[in-house]
């Protein structure tokens, strides 16, 4: 994969006729990640209801906290069955930090909990040798193949990460993106419409922006 290695630009703001639902299930920086999409060009519509977020042409879905307590809230709201139809659908959908996690079938954190199932694997906590966790700060990340979502982004430059736990995919295919902290962990996914990054892109300067202009404008493709 050839991807350019100079610092990332914004593209044009293409954001009509889509609109970008933003999941709001009480577990996430959720104004952060909305102001992140406005300034890329984004219609952002936020909301808990599967109804409200079914007529969005994508899905982001951010996430900070324990694994149980985000995929209780999302299945009291109906919206892990709502979320896992519409990746079957093909809709454009982001996973940010626990919203990557929760796609997977299951975590070990606080005794264990069983995610939607989106993406084949596991979350296990990050084996960071003798560093802190959580892992708190920024880490290179080194794309493992191409993606729609990283027109224009540099390869292996800095993204801000804050977590304990890391996504073990059972499938090496689905692997988009590795960075490393103490050893090397999966930070990026990709399988079907899904897309999931460990990192924050909203507080990842540039390089984060583009991500998330890139996922827009995807969404306009997909309107």
């Amino acid at each position: 994969m050839s991807l350019p290695l100079q610092p990332a630009t914004l593209p044009p703001r293409a954001s009509r006729g889509a609109v970008v639902g933003l999941v709001d299930y009480g577990m996430g920086n959720r104004r952060s990640v909305e102001k992140a999409l406005e300034h890329v060009g984004a219609r952002v519509l936020v909301s808990a209801d599967p109804l409200v977020l079914g007529s969005c042409s994508g899905l982001v879905l951010p996430g900070v906290g324990a694994f149980p307590r985000a995929i209780e809230s999302l299945r009291a709201l109906g919206l892990d069955s709502f979320l896992t139809e519409r990746v079957s659908s093909g809709v454009p959908v982001l996973g940010i930090c626990l919203g990557m996690q929760v796609a997977f079938d299951r975590s070990s954190e606080r005794g264990g909990a069983k995610g939607m199932g989106i993406v084949p694997g596991a979350v296990r906590e990050l084996k960071a040798k003798d560093l802190k966790l959580p892992h708190i700060g920024w880490s290179k990340v080194h794309w493992e193949r191409d993606s729609p979502l990283l027109r224009g982004v540099a390869h292996d430059v800095d993204y801000y990460h804050v977590h304990s736990y890391a996504c073990e995919p059972t499938e090496p295919d689905d692997i988009l993106g590795v960075a490393e902290y103490g050893v090397p962990f999966v930070t990026a996914v990709s399988r079907g419409s899904f897309t999931g990054v460990q990192f924050h892109p909203e507080k990842s300067s540039l390089d984060g922006l583009r991500l998330l202009a890139n996922f827009v404008s995807v969404c306009v493709a997909a309107a």
